[in-house]
């Protein structure tokens, strides 16, 4: 069990560096103006966002094998998990999000400023102080 929940980790680290970094990446895109780095940017934002992507997908999948393996029934009515599934839930919107600005991006359409994605950048700092402290604490 303590293998998955390494994995579960390792991979949760990968998502969430790409979910603290693509914004950032988005910032200096907002900033560029000549085509040279926007088309620069254009391949870093996909390259990250498919990293970032597989980190996301083996974040849940050694999640729920944990889940299953150390039998669910036990985990169904700790409020803390739900808590956690909850925020987990929010944070693969923001990653479709960041992925919906991609688009944007990608089709040269994008209309937010550097501040916006600066302020974006800050979201995730959210969904990992209060799903880390859910895991570790278990409040509830």
């Amino acid at each position: 069990m303590l293998w998955l929940k390494a994995l579960h980790l390792i991979f949760m680290v990968t998502w969430f560096a790409g979910l603290f970094y693509l914004p950032r990446v988005y910032v200096y895109h907002a900033m560029s103006s000549d085509e040279i780095s926007n088309e620069r940017f254009k391949v870093m934002e996909r390259k990250l966002f498919g990293i970032m992507t597989l980190g996301m997908m083996a974040t849940f999948l050694f999640g729920i094998w944990m889940l299953v393996a150390y039998d669910w029934d036990i985990y169904a009515h700790a409020g803390w998990l739900h808590a956690k599934l909850a925020l987990l839930a929010l944070a693969l919107a923001y990653h479709y999000y960041c992925y919906l600005c991609l688009l944007d991006f990608k089709h040269d359409r994008n209309q937010r400023s550097h501040v916006y994605y600066r302020w974006m950048n800050e979201v995730p700092v959210l969904f990992l102080v209060g799903i880390v402290i859910l895991a570790v604490v278990k409040p509830f």
